[in-house]
């Protein structure tokens, strides 16, 4: 049973002001899970859930914005999703292509698409694209949107791009071989120049990462809630920055 809201509004503003704004993550990454348990739990088709969840992302990137954070990474789609049933994979993308239409026409923040965009239909990836295009110029907080996206691909294109780097160059595969570096790995990812994630939430009480910056993500700090996607709250939200507040950040030192 949910507290009244008068009692919860008092929890959230202690929350907050409580944090230390001091150890606020530059970057958050956020796996959206549980969209379709959720419908099903209310006895509705998985596209309600879908929907729903696509109507919490602002209010997560509200949230973050107000807490200073710099960068948000939204995991939307894997490549493992693009295995469903084709008809859901179709209606999914139509509410993802939909919720990133309206990230990009707010005005407020600056999208980068995060994927395998060869993967998805051309429409859908043409229209992702276009809405990256026109959040250029926006100096606001960065979203990552990660559709289509799973580690190990990104990680093998990221490889694959640096190989043929060093193939225009002349290089021979022991040259290539002997030169490749974390730094030049790093520099041909989907977030390359990006700081990576200091804190990595998962919600619907799933406690692993599924393939989600599987390369970033080597010294993130991870948060796992128990609600599924669109029941997630401020205070959810808040409990993950203060938990990660309080943890002690040695990076492997």
């Amino acid at each position: 049973m949910r507290p009244p809201r008068l009692l919860y509004g008092l929890y959230e503003r202690r929350l907050a002001r409580n944090l230390d704004r001091s150890a606020t993550p530059r970057h958050i990454g956020v796996i959206l899970d549980g969209n379709r348990r959720w419908a099903r739990a209310l006895g509705n088709p998985a596209s309600h859930g879908h929907r729903r969840g696509a109507d919490k992302i602002a209010d997560l990137l509200g949230w973050s914005e107000e807490a200073g954070v710099e960068i948000v990474t939204l995991w939307m789609l894997s490549t493992d999703n693009l295995h469903r049933d084709p008809d859901e994979v179709a209606e999914l993308l139509e509410i993802i292509a939909g919720a990133v239409d309206t990230l990009a026409d707010s005005g407020r923040w600056r999208l980068r698409v995060v994927g395998a965009l060869e993967l998805l239909p051309e429409p859908v990836a043409q229209r992702l694209a276009r809405a990256e295009e026109r959040t250029a110029d926006v100096t606001g907080m960065g979203v990552n949107v990660a559709v289509g996206y799973g580690g190990r691909y990104e990680i093998t294109a990221a490889v694959r791009s640096l190989l043929a780097s060093y193939a225009e160059r002349g290089l021979s595969l022991q040259e290539a071989a002997d030169a490749v570096s974390i730094e030049d790995i790093a520099d041909h990812l989907y977030t390359k120049g990006q700081p990576d994630p200091d804190l990595v939430i998962r919600t619907s009480g799933e406690q692993r990462l599924g393939g989600f910056l599987l390369w970033q993500s080597v010294h993130s700090e991870y948060y796992f809630c128990e609600a599924y996607w669109p029941d997630f709250r401020h205070i959810d939200f808040l409990r993950a920055l203060r938990d990660y507040a309080q943890r002690e950040r040695r990076m492997g030192r």
